[in-house]
């Protein structure tokens, strides 16, 4: 893929027949005839324009999601035969990889190079992960009297709703998806407006790869009308959701005002990196710094976008970050050479600089960036960006941006450094750089944040789980204990 070049994919895009419909039952479904355009970041233009779901289409989904669960086959079928079936869709994902590649950077702007090498390998790991776990659960047995007999068995739960964002719109897809086909479940996934291409083309290829009909439907529109009738829709059993808390709370109340449906949030992040004097290697511990932040142009959840660092480095941690931040290459998605893409659209980007604008108003002092460029391409771009100086209570180190936005915070001690860290609603992720095991562990411990990397950022795979604490959500994805959100849990006491 390394070896595709900038003309060759521009070539790819011209060619690229991007689907248009929802995918319901198993085939491609119109809808009632509304529609919405998809534009790209990349240059502004229009990709094509993709069926709208209003509540019939969602209830049509939801419908064929319950038939599929309630008399047809796949939740019946032994765990090995499910298993065989996502190992058949990360086939065919790799088969398609530069297909999906390019949906995943035209739609929302991710750089293709990432789109290929960090996108697709994750879905594709995600989907043959699953399946190879999808026969190695086991149920319980508890010991009872000599007279009776406990089970404890773990059930699909039944319809889940997914709706997930546009920023890695085939992983969190993926991170839902496939748990919950793993355990039994029929699934009804409506991806981002911004970046419905792609899940339009998954749910193409899972039933390629023989998902029965109605195991897997995807249906477009936006979260006030689609994500609405998907949440508050009675035959939903389990919704799963990724995006910002204020989402979060609309699903919660979409649950309270319908069936009570179980609701598992992924959201908002205000991440931490901690930078101690006693840092391995502080060159990596900037370097790292910069690429957490401006990798997928900052849009990320888990994104470091608070570097706490010790006033004793804090000049020589800043200059590295600022200095790599000065030579990032942004550019056109498309061009393998791009390390830093197009943001997903105008009103996020007007958001992005709004926050810049409020920082420097606030008395923080831009280092580098701030500034929208490459206007002439039509595409929406802005400069890698770092503030130091900044005020703790202030706007740029408490709201979430998701943008290439960095907050410098400086502090003397590892409780202030703690204190500094907690000192938000989100508790997503943090990083902590030191080389006293101690140190590490202590501070691990103090910090409220689902995962803490050490001595690195955004490392580990899918044995390990990942979700967040406070507003940063409930549940888990990825590993074993996102199974949980999609298995009911069955106690079969047998007298004898």
């Amino acid at each position: 893929m390394s070896a595709v070049t900038h003309d060759e994919w521009l070539h790819r895009a011209k060619d690229f027949q991007p689907p248009r419909a929802h995918h319901v039952d198993g085939v491609e479904e119109a809808g009632g005839g509304a529609a919405f355009r998809v534009v790209s970041p990349r240059d502004g233009q229009v990709l094509t324009e993709v069926a709208d779901a209003g509540p019939a289409e969602v209830d049509a989904a939801v419908a064929a999601a319950r038939r599929a669960f309630d008399s047809g086959p796949w939740p019946r079928w032994a765990p090995a035969d499910r298993g065989r079936v996502l190992l058949r869709i990360a086939d065919l994902l790799q088969e398609r990889r530069a297909e999906l590649a390019l949906a995943v950077s035209l739609e929302m702007g991710k750089p293709i190079s990432d789109a290929n090498d960090i996108e697709l390998r994750a879905v594709i790991n995600t989907f043959r992960w699953y399946g190879q776990l999808a026969d190695k659960l086991t149920d319980e047995s508890p010991h009872t009297a000599a007279d009776a007999l406990a089970l404890v068995t773990r059930e699909p739960a039944g319809v889940v709703g997914a709706v997930v964002p546009w920023n890695f719109p085939l992983t969190l897809a993926g991170w839902k998806v496939a748990p919950a086909l793993a355990a039994g479940c029929t699934v009804v996934l409506k991806p981002s407006e911004n970046s419905p291409l792609s899940a339009l083309l998954l749910a193409r290829i899972a039933t390629e790869a023989g998902l029965p009909p109605g195991v897997l439907n995807v249906v477009n529109g936006d979260g006030p009308v689609a994500g609405r009738a998907l949440g508050l829709h009675p035959d939903v059993d389990v919704l799963a959701f990724t995006g910002s808390t204020a989402v979060g709370r609309h699903f919660l109340r979409y649950s309270a005002d319908s069936n009570l449906k179980r609701v598992w949030l992924e959201l908002g992040g205000k991440s931490p990196n901690i930078v101690l004097p006693d840092a391995p290697d502080l060159a990596k511990a900037a370097a790292t710094a910069a690429w957490g932040i401006f990798f997928n142009q900052g849009e990320m959840c888990t994104a470091p976008s608070r570097l706490l660092v010790h006033s004793s480095i804090a000049e020589e941690v800043t200059e590295a970050v600022v200095a790599r931040a000065r030579e990032l290459r942004v550019g056109d998605p498309l061009d393998p050479a791009t390390e830093m893409g197009a943001l997903v659209g105008e009103a996020h980007l007007d958001r992005v600089l709004d926050h810049v604008r409020q920082g420097a108003d606030d008395g923080a002092r831009l280092r580098t960036g701030g500034r929208r460029v490459l206007t002439e391409t039509g595409g929406v771009y802005a400069e890698p960006t770092v503030f130091d100086r900044v005020d703790p209570r202030c706007r740029l180190a408490r709201e979430e941006i998701f943008g290439p936005v960095l907050s410098v915070l400086t502090f003397d001690g590892i409780d202030e450094a703690v204190a500094l860290a907690n000192a938000t609603e989100y508790g997503l992720a943090a990083g902590l750089w030191t080389s006293d095991l101690s140190t590490a562990h202590r501070v691990s411990r103090a910090l409220r944040a689902g995962t803490v990397w050490v001595n690195c950022y955004e490392e580990g795979d899918l044995t390990v789980p990942f979700g967040g604490m406070k507003q940063s959500g409930n549940g888990r994805d990825k590993s074993v204990h996102a199974l949980e959100k999609y298995t009911e849990l069955k106690t079969t006491w047998i007298q004898l």
